[in-house]
């Protein structure tokens, strides 16, 4: 009978320890997953604030003035993820591809600084984790349109988070990502030079407090967490 007993209570111990073990590794697998690009995801494109831009009149600079946070990184792009199998693809709205779809390492290319460094690509998730098929969707319709130089909400062309605005809607056609009166003044009260030149060329006045969207903002909002920053040079 003691026999028994003992066998049976190294049978339970054996089956707690599986237990135990089993879980361990799906809390490890459930972790490396957080660690690994969806669809759906978004990465913002940022320069710390402290950093010395070669070109200063261009319009990563403008948006740095009117849009960055001094306290910490200025995105100046946000880009939507597309996971098809082993690949992985960008979406997104730029002045050199208007809206377009391609690989990610060409997307890190794009973004690499003038002195050869990289940007920091911040990844981040809606908190829902919804099934992200319709945004893509979304977002493909306007692949082919061109950038917004204007930042217009009255014409057919996108800029970058106007895009992803577009793109994550709900069901019933609600934005989940939400406006704000736009900014293109820099810290001193003054448009920077670059959007005075821009708008002349554009014979259209600064849409200034024009409600609108900007990467700097639309990565506080509160839909999303934080994942990780991507390391561009093991992008394939």
């Amino acid at each position: 009978m003691r026999i028994f007993v003992f066998e049976n209570m190294k049978t339970k111990l054996y089956i707690l320890l599986f237990a135990v073990l089993s879980f361990a590794s799906c809390r490890q697998a459930e972790k490396a997953d957080d660690t690994q690009l969806r669809t759906g995801d978004l990465i913002f494109v940022g320069i710390p604030y402290d950093y010395e831009l070669t070109d200063t009149s261009g319009m990563d600079a403008a948006i740095v003035d009117a849009t960055g946070d001094s306290l910490g990184v200025n995105y100046i792009h946000v880009a939507i993820v597309e996971v098809d199998g082993d690949s992985v693809w960008i979406i997104d709205a730029t002045a050199k591809r208007g809206v377009d779809r391609y690989p990610i390492d060409t997307f890190c290319c794009d973004f690499r600084l003038k002195d050869g460094s990289y940007p920091q690509f911040d990844v981040m998730r809606l908190k829902e984790s919804p099934d992200c098929a319709d945004f893509i969707d979304n977002a493909k319709g306007y692949i082919g349109r061109k950038y917004d130089l204007a930042f217009s909400p009255d014409n057919e062309e996108q800029y970058c988070s106007e895009l992803v605005r577009n793109a994550f809607r709900n069901a019933d056609g609600s934005y989940i990502f939400g406006e704000a009166p736009m900014n293109f003044k820099g810290p001193d009260g003054e448009f920077p030079p670059y959007w005075v030149q821009l708008f002349e060329w554009l014979g259209s006045p600064i849409p200034q407090d024009v409600m609108g969207t900007n990467p700097s903002d639309m990565s506080k909002d509160t839909n999303l967490v934080y994942i990780m920053s991507l390391n561009c040079k093991t992008m394939k």
